[in-house]
């Protein structure tokens, strides 16, 4: 179906009166507008599978579909609004037609003023719709949200909609939700999409900060480092493992996110700069205030968007599509054809009940193709074999992937996933890298 994309808008007139319908064609026309008439709703329906307008005006009442009829047929999310015509006095019809989601329902005899707005209007905010779709649809696909946030669910969909809604912004944003769940992603996502993608992301763990390396660490030391504020100048800093940040240093925190500066060492010029906080915590934050281990001003300065990110258990009906999605990455990375999914498996997987989330499932996955290698394997005692080691692959092949897979993603944590320096550190070139990370299924992301 072709769109509607010339700046007059186009309307559908559908009246099963001849001279209602060309008395309405000359005063639309006479107002710039482009209009296809119609005598029944049924070719209205038809001509839609060609072209959609930017809106409809039809009659309520004609011998064979009605305008409530042909609104029933229109209920979907991008279907053109529809303006009805209702006879004098029919208030009945008309509350019915808004109740059934028209867009307006004029009575007749019209004021052509208020008949032009309607359609003027409704007109303009199904551009939108069209516009801001089309935006989200491209957005999703550029930023790879169905593949960071796979799934189905309502609430899979509607967190995908939040993070493209919210990279659009400066906010501050909190992200929480159980181990494993994708806090990471979801910041770095945020961070992708937004306008300061081209910009730094600065990782902290706040679980490994130290109070005597806090400042060094954050702020510099002036002629020496930069410190990690600094580097992220015109980026993001993700705060990770946010509830785990010492007192002491959760009011060094709170100046810097107040003021936007602080003081390197050895600098009495305080430095300036401008970056986004994205943070993320596993604990219940209002609970750790609480108990006194966590400032309630901090968190308010943090906390202006909050994102809870669902437990897998919450999302049960995407759990074999996850799984199924894990075992061709891990089939690809082991060179072995994917493994079939077994009603015992399927059984399986939907009992368990996932503490570890989808990184849980992701390491399922993955030794179950380690099984399956030797012929044999199934979900339940991958489970089984949760937070025990992983079966050492059989073949050298598998071995040296394995060993490079963990090679590599070790050396992406240590440099904070600086890929210059992660190729120097193991004495290979970038591109080679690069090839390398696309052959065994990593994802910086997660490493992160």
């Amino acid at each position: 179906m072709e769109v509607q994309n010339k700046t007059a808008h186009l309307v559908f007139v559908v009246d099963d009166d001849k001279s209602m319908r060309h008395s309405l064609k000359t005063l639309l026309e006479k107002s710039g507008w482009q209009v296809e008439i119609f005598t029944k709703g049924e070719d209205v329906l038809t001509r839609l599978k060609d072209i959609c307008p930017d809106v409809i005006l039809s009659d309520v009442r004609m011998p064979s579909m009605s305008g409530l009829e042909l609104l029933e047929n229109l209920k979907n999310d991008l279907s053109p609004p529809i303006v009805l015509i209702s006879a004098h006095g029919d208030i009945p019809i008309a509350v019915k037609a808004m109740q059934e989601g028209a867009y307006s329902c004029i009575e007749k005899p019209f004021d052509p003023h208020r008949l032009l707005a309607a359609l003027r209007n409704g007109a303009r905010g199904y551009r939108q719709a069209l516009k801001t779709a089309r935006l989200r649809a491209r957005l999703s696909s550029l930023s790879g949200l169905d593949r960071i946030l796979l799934g189905e669910t309502s609430v899979i969909k509607s967190l995908r909609e939040e993070i493209i809604d919210l990279s659009a912004t400066d906010n501050q944003v909190l992200l929480l939700g159980e181990t494993g769940t994708g806090k990471s992603l979801v910041a770095r996502a945020i961070h992708d999409l937004g306008p300061r993608a081209g910009e730094p992301f600065i990782v902290i763990n706040c679980a490994n900060i130290s109070l005597e390396n806090f400042e060094p660490y954050m702020f510099g030391v002036k002629g020496k480092s930069k410190g990690a504020f600094l580097n992220a100048d015109g980026g993001t800093v993700f705060l990770d493992e946010l509830g785990t940040m010492p007192l002491q240093i959760q009011a060094k925190f709170l100046r810097v996110i107040e003021s936007q500066e602080f003081f390197m060492l050895n600098d009495d010029e305080p430095t300036r700069v401008n970056v986004r906080i994205i943070s993320a915590s596993n604990e219940d934050l209002e609970e750790a205030i609480i108990k006194g281990s966590f400032r309630k001003d901090l968190l308010y300065r943090l906390n202006n968007m909050v994102l809870n990110l669902p437990p897998l258990i919450e999302r049960k009906s995407d759990i074999l599509l996850l799984f199924e999605y894990f075992l061709n990455q891990q089939a690809q990375l082991y060179e072995i054809k994917i493994p079939t999914i077994s009603a015992e498996d399927i059984a399986a997987l939907l009992a368990h009940d996932w503490a570890g989330n989808v990184r849980e499932l992701r390491h399922v996955a993955e030794r179950r193709v380690l099984a399956a290698r030797r012929g044999g394997g199934s979900a339940a005692k991958a489970i089984a074999r949760n937070g025990e080691p992983d079966d050492v692959p059989e073949t050298l092949r598998g071995a040296v992937a394995a060993f490079e897979k963990q090679l590599i993603g070790q050396a992406i944590k240590n440099h904070q996933g600086r890929m210059d320096a992660v190729a120097e550190a193991l004495g290979i070139g970038r591109r080679t890298l690069n090839e390398k990370i696309v052959k065994l299924g990593l994802n910086k992301d997660e490493l992160l």
